[in-house]
């Protein structure tokens, strides 16, 4: 029997997928003293400030885009979902979450300015091969009865309307994020599972490895917009760090949060649990920037 760990999407079928709407020192030189006269110290090389999110211009990753200096914060939109747009007027930075599903190339997205006019910033999708795992299961494992299915497409339609989540309060600049919970990362962000032939939607988050009741953390200050416990993700928060930043906490045993707590960074808002459609505990944890999942190691040091 194959072990193996399956969230939200994992197990979608393509014509299922048609159906939803949305689912990184140099150390001082000192010179000897010549004729009793100190030689001036090198200057040590710095290394350039660290950002978060890095940079990864592949389907699943953060284009960060400047969008120059202007007095007043302008509007960015990838199609018509607003962009986070952090910065000052010196310089404005567009945070453009790239989709699981984008195809490499050439993209770009709308600029507004107060007065209404529009420019288009354009960047480039790199290509990334992400892992793909072939397994073999038992067919009731993946296959949702009719009345499983029924239950999943009225939760895909209320967790929709949690994706669209769009509020004006503006995260910490750096967000660089907390890891939620300690542990080895037992899946990784990307993975494409191909169950009896038939290929699934690609893992949409990170997967921890953790015990049962282990604290789930706030990776950053944000409020609870969404608890619940689904058919797939099992027990489920979901926080709003503004701006169309937002993570997902899946697979819980406990909720310890309602919905309108406002969190600081550190603060517990769960535990690590089994629950949803899981063979062990873990933490699923996903990202999510201008209604795209992205990959959450592009949010944390290490």
């Amino acid at each position: 029997m194959h072990n193996f760990r399956t969230t939200s999407s994992d197990l979608l079928t393509p014509a299922m997928n048609r159906r939803s709407a949305l689912l990184g020192t140099l150390g001082l030189l000192a010179l000897p003293a010549t004729h009793a006269v100190a030689a001036a110290p090198a200057k040590s090389k710095q290394p350039p400030p660290a950002v978060w999110p890095h940079a990864s211009q592949v389907p699943g990753g953060v284009a960060r885009l400047s969008l120059g200096p202007n007095a007043k914060r302008p509007s960015a939109f990838a199609g018509d979902v607003p962009l986070l747009v952090l910065g000052d007027a010196i310089e404005w930075t567009a945070l453009v979450g790239i989709p699981l599903a984008a195809t490499p190339g050439d993209a770009s997205i709308t600029v507004r300015a107060e007065n209404g006019s529009e420019r288009q910033v354009a960047y480039t999708v790199a290509d990334k091969q992400y892992r793909e795992q072939r397994l073999t299961v038992a067919p009731r494992t993946v296959d949702l009865s009719p009345e499983d299915e029924a239950r999943y497409v009225r939760e895909r339609d209320h967790q929709a309307g949690v994706m669209a989540t769009l509020t004006d309060l503006r995260p910490d600049a750096s967000l660089q994020m907390r890891v939620p919970v300690p542990g080895r990362r037992s899946s990784s962000f990307g993975l494409r599972r191909v169950f009896n032939g038939q290929s699934r939607n690609p893992h949409s988050g990170m997967d921890i490895a953790a015990g049962t009741g282990t604290p789930v953390l706030a990776p950053l200050p944000g409020r609870v917009i969404d608890t619940g416990d689904y058919f797939f993700n099992g027990g489920t928060v979901w926080l709003d760090h503004g701006g169309g930043l937002l993570t997902m906490y899946c697979h819980l045993s406990r909720v310890d949060v309602k919905v309108g707590d406002v969190l600081k960074t550190g603060e517990k808002l769960a535990a690590v649990g089994a629950t949803g459609r899981v063979t062990g505990p873990h933490l699923h944890w996903g990202v999510m920037l201008n209604r795209a999942m992205v990959d959450p190691a592009l949010f944390i040091a290490a």
